[in-house]
């Protein structure tokens, strides 16, 4: 999928008209039937199947709000698939009204921006549930899995329950994430998918139930761990480019500490600094390659030369071994943390500057420099024109992607007025990166910021 672009000056864009505020539309019935019509293949080539969880509890046209995991790009289909009988809107981000904002809103959709405060979606859901009588489909963690793992789900998903006072369903996928990680360039694998659908809470219980209790109920419900569904379950992926891409996300050796070396590529995994290499399993292992080359006494160019340094005392580290690539996208959490901490911690990459200022098109006006640090981000860039700081406090995660649009790797910044999409120039795998950075400052700001009251 790509998305509309254009190259304008930075002073052009600010110049543009921004769209006022619309109000949701009434779902269309044809088109609710278009879309059940347009996800048939991709249902039919993964032997879709479902399971209904007390979902006689729901009054076939009672509105409620569904909320569903984010794997991958199958996930709107399966939830048009499953929800296709009742009207509903879908909370997608603003970027995805692109060009086609009239086709959008006539699917039911409603614009919103990723990991931001935002009372005017909140406005538009309690109008489509209210007077449209019309249910909402929400991605709560508003962003895909990197690791197949859950993403952080914002604070205020308690209180919006409480707001919009109707039933809340649970979709939850099995199989949409070993089928299309993120990290594999949009490369489909042969995998059976699968949804439960579960009538989770009435509107009588999240009246009687603190906006702290439904945040812990949630996130109980949104917890789990897909390449350990895949070894439970003994799925096989047979694919020979199952590791293309997962340096994006590994970007760091667990034995000589390098960040951005690492390269995947078939199904396997190397550090081209020292030479470690792991294989990514058929079932979702992670196998220490090194350990079996030096079983036949074969050892890598790269690996002679850690081993030699390390005797020589060049390099102080204590190896780790991954057998789980979750276990090691959570040790680069620490690592991330921990820099944080230290004060150490600090990105500064060259980058392409787009931005969003309505849905027309996404305008790319130059290039700048991104800064990342305990201080939050600093974008500038445009001659000197551009000049945009971001604290730490103003979202709890990070809009990051892998091979956004088809364009590039991507790091988005920004406000209720504009959105910036960073695309790093040759700096190494850092998306990941900076995304748990965030995550992490968010906390350490956060309790700072208790702390002082």
């Amino acid at each position: 999928m790509k998305i509309k672009t254009a190259k304008m000056s930075y002073e052009e864009v600010l110049a543009l008209p921004v769209p006022a505020h619309e109000k949701p539309v009434k779902q269309r019935f044809i088109f609710r039937v278009l879309l059940a019509a347009l996800s048939l293949w991709d249902l039919w080539a993964t032997h879709f199947t479902y399971r209904m969880i007390d979902m006689d509890k729901l009054d076939k046209d009672e509105p409620c709000l569904v909320l569903m995991n984010h794997s991958s790009f199958i996930d709107l289909k399966i939830a048009i698939r499953l929800l296709c009988t009742r009207p509903f809107h879908i909370i997608c981000t603003s970027d995805g009204f692109v060009g086609k904002r009239w086709l959008m809103r006539s699917l039911g959709c409603i614009p919103a921006r990723k990991f931001m405060t935002d009372v005017t979606l909140v406005r538009d859901m309690v109008y489509a549930v209210r007077e449209l009588k019309s249910s909402v489909l929400m991605y709560p963690e508003a962003s895909y899995s990197f690791d197949g793992t859950q993403t952080p789900l914002p604070d205020s998903i308690g209180k919006c329950l409480k707001v919009l006072k109707v039933p809340v369903v649970i979709i939850r996928t099995h199989g949409a994430f070993a089928r299309d990680p993120l990290y594999n360039n949009l490369q489909l694998r042969k995998v059976r998918v699968s949804a439960d659908v579960e009538y989770l809470l009435s509107a009588k219980e999240i009246e009687e139930k603190s906006a702290q209790e439904l945040n812990d109920i949630l996130q109980e419900k949104f917890t789990f761990d897909y390449f350990r569904w895949q070894q439970e379950n003994k799925v096989r992926i047979k694919e020979t480019f199952r590791a293309d891409g997962l340096n994006r996300m590994l970007y760091k050796c667990p034995r000589c500490k390098t960040e951005g070396q690492m390269c995947g590529q078939g199904t396997k995994i190397l550090c081209k600094q020292c030479g470690k290499e792991y294989e990514l399993t058929e079932y979702g292992y992670l196998k220490d390659f090194n350990a079996d080359m030096q079983e036949v006494d074969k050892v890598s160019d790269h690996e002679q030369k850690w081993q030699e340094e390390q005797r020589e005392g060049y390099l102080e580290t204590k190896e780790r071994n991954f057998t789980h690539i979750p276990d090691w996208y959570k040790w680069e959490r620490e690592c991330v943390r921990q820099e944080l901490l230290d004060g150490t911690y600090r990105l500064e990459v060259p980058v392409t500057i787009y931005m969003m200022v309505n849905t027309d098109r996404i305008y790319q006006v130059g290039e700048g420099v991104l800064t990342h640090s305990r201080r939050g981000f600093h974008l500038t860039g445009c001659d000197g024109k551009l000049d945009y700081t971001q604290e730490p406090l103003a979202s709890y995660s990070l809009y990051s992607d892998f091979y956004w649009y088809e364009i590039g790797d991507v790091i988005s910044i920004g406000n209720e007025k504009v959105q910036y999409y960073c695309f790093p120039k040759e700096s190494g795998d850092i998306v990941a990166k900076a995304r748990l950075a965030t995550e992490e400052l968010y906390k350490l700001a956060r309790a700072e910021a208790l702390k002082s009251k």
